[in-house]
């Protein structure tokens, strides 16, 4: 996709000649009414294409190859208004390599009762059709999402936009180019992995720079671009008072601003969509990037600190679902008294995206990095539902790791803590959702995204990828027998 098209998802009808050509006027007519009922609901995160009837092997072959090499097609829908027999789909499918959602519906929602008749019948019969097309597609091993409904139930519909996110999201992973500025921090183990099968899965080309690569683009800024920025802080966030025109800290505001412009022209410029930065190496950066990242994340892209390119892949795919998300680490616990929960931060890099209010731009000591004080936006997050999730590499595999929380307000107001913040309560409990992070081996690194366990289930199937969620119905024994089960399926399905 280019800056100026949207996002598309082809739509496909599946019949056959036996009935004729005023038949196949009919399913052509209805299928129209199908796409438009989609597209008119106003839900769906991408524009619903509708192609003509597919009645032959040859051109569904080729509506398929096409769907593959168009670049703002990100998914697939197929039902079989009528009886299409599933052979004819047998290259098409095989050949597919987009996201494919098979939609088992039919236009009428309740049966004429009193006039009904075989033509009638003969019309109207996905529920013949799509059981044919649902058998060839588990025959020959097509990966899909199967929706059945109406598609006036908005039940139907969330299932649908679920699975466009996350084409929208896995999309985007497929075509992302990463920039890391330096190294991973020193000894960490879960930061590193493999970024040639990172590519190979995800499609995520990840590539290092050195960091004064970027300090030349940094103190080439000029004053009027600085000018520029500042201005839209003073417009934005509440600036601390000593960051303002007239404060004693103006300057390092005015560096940050150089921070973002050259690190925003390095990004654009190389077609980067996410990116990381690493505290042990800051080259010629007199501070660590805050407000920068934090700002750029708010545009898209996708970020992971101390060199954390697999969370920064990963953010960037979640911005595609849905533009509520942030890079977090769970920092901190409090057990009690009353209900257990986790304060989530970072140094400095939590997106503005996910805050409860109007951010303050601010400017304090940081203890590790050796460089000036950054400045850096601090707010708290948003109540409400949300997930954590995490990318590990298992060696033979990648691992999501998913867990479903509450984002809460905090117990008592925070003044002490000049960081991007978010307060959750875990769901089953604090102590059941982390004792299977750690046996799952999840990162300490996350994406904390409103995209739901939907569209995150959508996404990992897309991938190819395990995934293993930590929701309200988690036990710490059932979810230990599933890794177990799932180690022993991975490795059966290993490729040769």
């Amino acid at each position: 996709m280019t800056a100026t098209t949207r996002p598309q998802i082809w739509f496909l009808t599946g019949s056959q000649h036996l009935y004729g050509a005023d038949t196949l006027k009919q399913v052509a007519d209805q299928s129209a009414r199908i796409q438009e009922m989609l597209a008119g609901s106003g839900r769906i995160g991408a524009d619903i294409v509708g192609k003509p009837v597919l009645t032959e092997t040859s051109a569904i072959r080729r509506t398929l190859e096409a769907a593959n090499t168009d670049p703002d097609c990100v998914g697939v829908i197929a039902w079989m208004h009528t009886f299409s027999p599933a052979k004819m789909w047998i290259s098409g499918l095989d050949a597919l390599r987009k996201p494919l959602l098979h939609l088992h519906t039919q236009l009428n929602r309740e049966l004429p009762w009193s006039s009904i008749d075989m033509d009638f019948m003969n019309l109207n019969q996905a529920a013949h059709g799509d059981r044919e097309f649902g058998y060839i597609q588990t025959r020959i091993g097509v990966a899909r999402k199967t929706v059945v409904g109406h598609v006036s139930d908005p039940q139907v519909v969330q299932r649908v936009d679920d699975w466009v996110r996350a084409a929208l999201g896995s999309h985007h992973m497929r075509h992302l180019r990463l920039a890391r500025f330096g190294d991973n921090m020193r000894n960490v183990a879960v930061t590193e992995g493999d970024k040639v099968e990172a590519e190979l899965r995800f499609g995520v080309s990840v590539n290092t720079y050195g960091v004064n690569d970027l300090v030349e683009l940094v103190d080439a800024v000029s004053d009027e671009e600085i000018d520029k920025l500042v201005a839209e802080y003073a417009e934005l966030y509440r600036l601390a008072p000593e960051l303002r025109a007239d404060g004693d800290r103006h300057s390092s505001l005015r560096y940050a601003a150089s921070i973002e412009a050259g690190l925003r022209r390095f990004l654009v410029e190389g077609g980067f969509g996410a990116f990381t930065t690493n505290f042990e190496d800051l080259g010629g950066l007199r501070q660590l990037p805050g407000l920068a990242v934090q700002r750029l994340m708010a545009d898209g892209y996708g970020f992971g600190g101390e060199g954390d390119w697999k969370t920064s892949a990963l953010l960037a795919a979640a911005k595609a679902m849905g533009p509520q998300a942030s890079f977090m680490e769970d920092y901190t616990y409090h057990f009690g008294p009353g209900e257990a929960k986790v304060l989530g931060a970072h140094m400095l890099e939590v997106c503005p995206s996910i805050a409860d209010a109007q951010p303050s731009c601010e400017i304090h000591p940081l203890s590790i990095g050796g460089r000036e004080d950054p400045v850096r936006l601090v707010f708290d997050t948003v109540p409400g539902p949300a997930t954590v999730i995490g990318l590990a590499d298992m060696g033979d595999r990648f691992r999501l790791i998913a867990n479903e929380i509450d984002v809460v307000t905090p117990d008592e107001p925070l003044p002490c803590l000049p960081v991007a913040r978010a307060v959750w309560k875990p769901r089953p409990s604090l102590s059941t959702s982390a004792e299977c992070w750690l046996m799952a081996g999840g990162p300490h690194h996350t994406v904390l995204t409103t995209a739901g366990p939907g569209v995150l289930r959508d996404f990992a199937q897309m991938a190819g990828t395990e995934l293993v969620m930590i929701d309200d119905s988690t036990t710490a024994h059932d979810f230990e027998d599933r890794l177990r089960w799932n180690q022993a399926y991975h490795r059966l399905a290993q490729r040769m």
